[in-house]
């Protein structure tokens, strides 16, 4: 952590952490009162129907209702104070970065773009969730989470399941981009027939070979420009790219250089979990952890930029040398 970020952290964070500690566990104290509670009235009730003679399934429903009922109750309070913590938290850095912070966004920005490259499942059930937003080095950058689900039936019931739960970031960087080129995961034998399924909504598309055989074993790359695509996708681009998987315990990070906002536009969807959380509220507020992990977390997706506007400070230093 750099010294500004130290220095936020032991000089407005920590201190006012500390202030809210008394609280923190008192309210946990109570979370395990009301637990306990429940856990005996959920004895009691079990006791009782048993007594009766009442079937089995009544009575273990009522040994587990009662403790899980009384820990619900009893965590409202702590969750709220978690929820205001971690807003503070995420507030604070953004505002350190240059950036703003909502716990949700407006409009999911470039959404419906990704799910048309084939970038993001189908879903039936959508959350968005911690909107960063801003400019970073000459950059318009947006960050949010989204928590993707799909509905899914049984002979006795409906359900839900998660197809994706992870970040999506949008860039917009000073150089222009004329044509799409698509980044997804290489799905060996199965490449031609997702290829095929994909569509890549009204865009033709064609397979993009790479350089590096490292990349090529981890993506598939399409496009409808050969000459814009290998520009874009340097190996010190393809490098942070997978590094950025591995860096937030995440799995098949997908990206798309778009042309349809008229600048160089990078949109990226990784399968990250959820990020951005202030973590256990059993533990101390001051422990450092919370808040060393939100800014590694933002700090590795922000890395990206300086891919992004290297080479355009390159060209710009170029063209003043030759002036």
């Amino acid at each position: 952590m750099d010294e500004r970020f130290q220095s936020l952290w032991t000089e407005t964070l920590e201190p006012w952490l500390a202030g809210l500690e008394s609280d923190r566990k008192r309210l946990v104290l109570l979370r395990w009162r009301w637990t306990a509670g429940g856990m005996a009235l959920g004895i009691a009730a079990a006791v009782t129907l048993a007594w009766n003679n009442v079937e089995a399934a009544p009575i273990v429903i009522a040994a587990v209702l009662g403790p899980f009922l009384g820990y619900m109750i009893g965590s409202h309070a702590l969750g709220k104070m978690s929820k205001r913590i971690k807003a503070e938290l995420n507030s604070t850095i953004a505002g350190a970065l240059g950036l703003t912070y909502s716990p949700k966004p407006s409009s999911p920005a470039r959404f419906d773009r990704l799910r048309e490259f084939g970038l993001l499942p189908s879903s039936d059930r959508r959350k968005f969730e911690d909107h960063f937003a801003g400019e970073l080095d000459g950059c318009e950058f947006e960050l949010y989470e989204a928590h993707l689900e799909q509905r899914r039936r049984s002979k006795k019931r409906t359900y839900y399941v998660t197809v994706f739960r992870g970040v999506i970031i949008r860039i917009n960087f000073p150089r222009k981009v004329e044509g799409i080129t698509v980044i997804t995961r290489d799905a060996g034998w199965f490449n031609g027939i997702q290829s095929f399924a994909r569509g890549f909504g009204a865009h033709k598309l064609e397979r993009i070979g790479l350089v590096d055989p490292k990349f090529e074993k981890a993506f598939e790359v399409y496009g409808n420009d050969q000459v814009l695509a290998r520009y874009m996708l340097t190996p010190s681009f393809m490098e942070r790219l997978l590094a950025l998987e591995t860096s937030l315990n995440g799995k098949k990070v997908r990206a798309a250089f778009d042309e349809a906002s008229g600048e160089g536009e990078l949109l990226i969807a990784a399968e990250t979990g959820n990020l951005f959380e202030v973590g256990s509220m059993s533990k101390p507020l001051t422990e450092p952890g919370r808040f060393n992990r939100i800014v590694e977390e933002l700090g590795h997706i922000t890395g990206l930029i300086d891919l992004l506007v290297a080479p355009a400070r390159l060209g710009e230093h170029e063209a003043r040398k030759g002036e």
